[in-house]
Parts: C-alpha cells; structure tokens; sequence
C-alpha cells in the first residue's frame, strides 16, 4: 500500500469511527457515568443520614471546572468522618459536574483527559469496594458503609445492595470503554500528525523518506507549527514512522485500519419473528431500578415536612399530640396547597395534596419496582407472563403515574422551600437533583414503551401493504 493511499484510507476511516464515537459510543459512556453517579448519591446520602460522615460544609461554595480526583493520602483514624466526607463530597460533586457539564466528544476527551476520567473512576474502586483494599478511601469507605448498613431496616439495606451493585457494573463499563476510546485517539492523535504536519508544504517527505530518524526528525522540526500547543509524545510519533518505514509497515497499516472497522448491524429480514415482548419488560426492568431514587425521594421529603411541622411545635400541639397517641388516634391528614406546572403547556393550577397519602404512595410504589428490579424475581416472572397488551398498559399507567409523581414532587420541593422560615431554610433539602435522575429513569423507560408502539405498528402497517404475513 503507497503511503499516501493509506494516509488518505486513515483519514477517512477515522472520520467514520469519530462519528461513531460522537453518536453511540461516548452517549453510551455518559449514560454509565450517569448511573454510577445515582448510585454514589444515593450512598453518599445515606451516609449522611447515618451520621457515619460530615459533609463538607463549603460543598456549595467550591466551583468545578475540571476533572480532578479527591485527595487519597493517609489521616488520623480519629477524623475519619470529617477526612472522608470532604473526599467523598468532593467526588459526588465531580461526578456531578461530569454528567451535567462536561463535553462528551472525540474533540474533547482527548488523551490526557481519558486519564482524568481514569483516575476519577479508580480513585473509589466500586468494582472491589472491600474493607481489605489498599486504596485508603474504597477501604475506609467500605467499611463505614457495610458498618452503617448492618444497623439499618431492610429496605435501606437493599437499596445499598442495589447500588454497590450498580456501582461496580457501571465502572467496569465505564473502564473498559475509556480503555479501547483511549487506543482509538492514540490513532487519531497519529491521524492529525499525518494531517497537519506530515502533509504540510513545509514538511520535506524526501529526507524523511531516508530513515526512520530523519522522518522523526522532520516530524520534530515541523510539530509545532501544524500541532500547537498539543504535547509531542515520542512514543506515537516513534509508531508512525515505523508504520511508513519499518519492516513490518504493511502488516501494522493493516492492523491499524481493522482496528478502526466499525461494525454495522445491518438489520436483515428474518423468517423468525421478533419477540417484541422484550421491549416492553426493558421498561419493567427500568422501573425496577427507581427505589433507590424513590427512597431518597420519602427521606427528603419526610425531613423537609418535619422541619416545617417544627414550627408549629407548641404546648398545646405537643398535647394534642400526646393525646392522640394515649387514645390511638389516627392523626389528622396534613394537606400542603401547592402550584403544579403541566409539563407540556406550562400551564399552573393549584391542588391540595395529602401528604400522608402521598408519602404512602411513593413507598408503595418503592416496594412495587423493588419486586420486579431482578429478572428472576417472582413479580418479574409474574409480569412477563402476562399478554403483551396488559404488560402496554401496566407499563403505560406506571409511566403515566410517575410522571404525575414527579410534578407533585417538584411542587413540594419549591413549596418547602417556600414556606420554611428563614431560620430554617438551611434545614430543607433539596429535591432537584433527584428528581433529574427519576426523570431519566421516566425518560427512559417511556422510549423502550415508544420503541414497542412503534414496531408493532409498523408490523401493522406491513400486513396492510401484503409484505409481511
């Protein structure tokens, strides 16, 4: 193969695989970083919530504008509280930036942000969270999370389960994906030494053609001006010119351009009918993730009610009190007026919602998914054993509802934060980043519901035509 033919295959075909990374590859990524940052806020509010940690108090005062990894020195075991939730809020909010910020594309993830990405994902290792580790945060971490777990009911306790397990499958797709990403711009780093320097007018190619050496020369002479600021790695400027004038260039020319081979599944007509019901039990399966967001969810909204009801703590309301529970009597419902925001219009109307009705539905529901989050649980089964039309509408009413949930959420959030006194307002938490996450878990599971709509129509449509049978 002529050098210039490969260069111009090279290019082509790293245009291709850049596009491929920019539409599926790094989404994908952001997706994975995604569900491991639910999962780290989940146990890093449960952490809180334990006392087992104290969380930065200058949380919200620091400004993230890069990937950085929290500190993993030595401390005095004593402190451990205050050393690890400094590094552990330092993490969360590095995540948090990461998955609402950061740019997920082949221009920006270069080589030296691929390590940041690394590094952060290492610097707590999910994927062996032991109390043996030898990274001083996963092993003093695991062992104040297990510690905490084992004095907690058994919903908190899955819901911790559930997210170091979530956790660990997350990394190892996180890494893995970094790891090949980093081998593809390895090749695009060489790529644009081809494009911008190799290629230049200034570049003399008759005495880079004499030796390796002198091609690495010249590619040195010429680097900053077709480069800029991009660092000059010797090692990929070493393989270049082996790859043009090393014994075995056609062999690692080959095996370069097979590296960057995308694979097209091209759909094919198949005799065998698609079991459509899959897509449908993918949205079950979504569902089945929400109760470590839906418990977040309660807690909050429990402690943001009590600190209100704080307010209104007078002798007279401690007696009442005292007097219900002495004679069994139900309390009486507590109702919060609040704005509700139609998603779709933007239209506001005001509702009085039943807190106690409403805590108790989201806790029922908690429980629901909780029973279908694993294939082989007897509500999953259950489900799938249904006809497709009533696993459409389970899925469809579910969808329906938690929509519904999340405006009334919203509308609590800004209504707690409305209504506390001004001596409180420190004391409610915050509900919008939670209820991002559960958004895109609705989100999500709505989209497995359209795919299936839209396939059986099509189905239908292709019936009417006489393609299909």
């Amino acid at each position: 193969m002529e050098n210039n033919n490969f260069t111009e295959t090279l290019i082509k075909a790293l245009d291709e695989k850049s596009q491929w990374y920019d539409s599926e590859e790094l989404p994908r990524l952001l997706d994975e970083f995604r569900m491991l940052h639910t999962c780290v806020r989940t146990l890093f509010d449960f952490a809180v919530k334990k006392a087992v940690i104290t969380p930065d108090p200058y949380k919200l005062d620091k400004k993230i504008s890069d990937i950085t990894t929290p500190d993993n020195s030595q401390f005095i075991e004593s402190e451990r509280s205050v050393f690890m939730g400094q590094r552990f809020s330092d993490y969360e909010s590095t995540l948090d930036f990461l998955c609402n910020y950061y740019k997920f594309s082949v221009s920006h993830l270069t080589i030296q942000n691929i390590k940041k990405l690394v590094d952060l994902t290492n610097s707590i290792q999910w994927n062996s969270f032991s109390i043996n580790s030898n990274k001083i945060n996963t092993r003093v971490l695991a062992t104040i999370i297990f510690d905490a777990r084992q004095n907690s009911d058994a919903l908190t306790a899955s819901m911790v389960n559930d997210s170091l397990s979530k956790a660990s499958k997350a990394v190892v797709e996180i890494l893995s994906t970094l790891k090949t990403f980093s081998e593809f711009q390895r090749e695009m780093y060489k790529g644009q030494v081809r494009k911008n320097v190799i290629a230049s007018p200034h570049f003399d190619s008759a005495k880079a053609k004499e030796s390796i050496g002198a091609e690495i020369q010249q590619i040195r002479k010429n680097f900053a001006a077709g480069m800029g600021k991009v660092p000059f790695y010797n090692e990929l400027i070493e393989e270049i010119a082996q790859e043009d004038l090393g014994p075995n260039k056609e062999a690692m020319q080959k095996e370069i351009l097979g590296k960057l081979n995308i694979e097209k599944h091209e759909s094919k007509q198949k005799e065998t009918k698609v079991d459509t019901k899959i897509f449908l039990m993918d949205a079950v399966q979504v569902l089945g993730a929400m109760p470590p967001q839906l418990v977040q969810i309660i807690q909050k909204v429990k402690e943001n009610h009590d600190v209100l009801e704080s307010e209104h703590n007078s002798f007279f309301d401690k007696l009442r009190k005292a007097i219900r529970k002495a004679f069994n009597i139900e309390e009486k419902p507590q109702y919060y007026t609040v704005t509700l925001t139609d998603a779709s219009t933007g239209a506001k109307r005001h509702e009085r919602i039943n807190y106690q009705q409403f805590v108790n539905e989201l806790s029922t529901k908690s429980r629901r998914y909780a029973s279908v989050a694993q294939k082989n649980s007897p509500g999953y089964i259950k489900i799938s054993s249904l006809p497709e039309e009533k696993i459409f509408d389970f899925v469809s009413s579910q969808i329906s509802e938690c929509n519904r949930m999340l405006t009334i959420s919203n509308a609590l959030d800004e209504y707690f934060k409305s209504a506390a006194s001004p001596e409180n307002k420190s004391k409610i938490k915050g509900l919008k980043i939670d209820l991002t996450t559960l958004k895109n878990s609705v989100v999500k599971a709505n989209q497995h519901r359209v795919e299936y709509s839209a396939y059986i129509e099509e189905e239908a449509q292709m019936r009417k035509l006489g393609i299909t049978q």
